[in-house]
């Protein structure tokens, strides 16, 4: 029900193939599969090689909500877990009352509860 698409912001080959999972996800995943956009390592600035810029643009362009996080020091793990799971469940409750659309969800954008510089997209 739902999909995480994880790249290393400090290798732009792993953000490149994303493209690829996301065809491959519309090839063969069911439609209407929830999936979110993690950028991980974030802790690991100095070294950067993909701007969140792009990873942002990325998300809007699929309609697709987007984190950076740290897997190292766990930082935004709960919110972007939480984020998808919110939305399968929103989607399911809207399925079950008929309602087709996409309910709106809860924005994650104000976490950075340990004040680092991981930000959510």
């Amino acid at each position: 029900m739902g999909i995480i698409l994880v790249y290393d912001i400090t290798d732009e080959k792993s953000f490149e193939n994303i493209q690829n999972w996301m065809k491959s996800i519309k090839e063969n995943a069911s439609a209407g599969v929830e999936r979110l956009l993690l950028g991980n390592k974030c802790d690991m600035e100095a070294k950067r090689k993909v701007q969140k810029e792009q990873a942002d643009k990325l998300a809007r362009e699929h309609g697709i909500r987007f984190f950076e996080t740290s897997a190292k020091s766990s930082m935004n793990v709960d919110e972007a877990f939480s984020s998808l799971a919110r939305d399968i469940l929103l989607k399911s409750a809207s399925r079950r009352s008929g309602n087709g659309n996409k309910p709106p969800s809860t924005d994650l954008k104000t976490c950075d509860k340990k004040n680092t510089k991981c930000s959510l997209g």
